[in-house]
């Protein structure tokens, strides 16, 4: 089932009935040496090549999922992990910014550093999908 084959009013009913055709699922992956010797396979990472109609309605969606989470409160102005124009690196200047105002106002300032990047893995995806529901997405832009 091809992409220009759906009016836009049948690809908005496949979203509002959380359908997705079968062949926006298919990926071609292709393995890309990275590094070493070639004939060890974990030298090598995967590269999926994915459906256009399937990465057009991703990008659709994920904007919509964004644009509701900023304009909710649901995402808070100081993140910026998973953020367009933000990254670790505006993050360490904005924390660095507070920190020298406060020292400079002579406040004691204690650090506490936590590493979260296998929580993400732990997250119980029905948790997460109340959670985002509860800040107004419906079950049709989730599932």
């Amino acid at each position: 089932m091809s992409f220009l084959t759906h009016s836009p009013s049948s690809t908005i009913g496949l979203w509002l009935t959380g359908e997705v055709p079968d062949d926006w699922k298919l990926a071609n992956v292709t393995p890309i040496h990275k590094k070493g010797a070639k004939e060890d396979p974990g030298n090598y990472r995967p590269v999926s090549l994915t459906s256009v109609p399937g990465k057009i309605m991703e990008q659709f969606l994920l904007s919509a999922i964004t644009r509701k989470l900023q304009d909710g409160q649901g995402i808070k102005p100081s993140q910026h992990g998973f953020r367009r124009i933000r990254s670790c690196l505006t993050n360490l200047i904005t924390f660095y910014n507070q920190v020298t105002h406060l020292v400079d106002a002579g406040k004691a300032v204690d650090i506490v550093y936590l590493d979260f990047s296998k929580a993400v893995d732990t997250v119980s995806r029905s948790i997460f999908l109340d959670k985002l529901a509860a800040r107004g997405l419906d079950k049709s832009t989730l599932c």
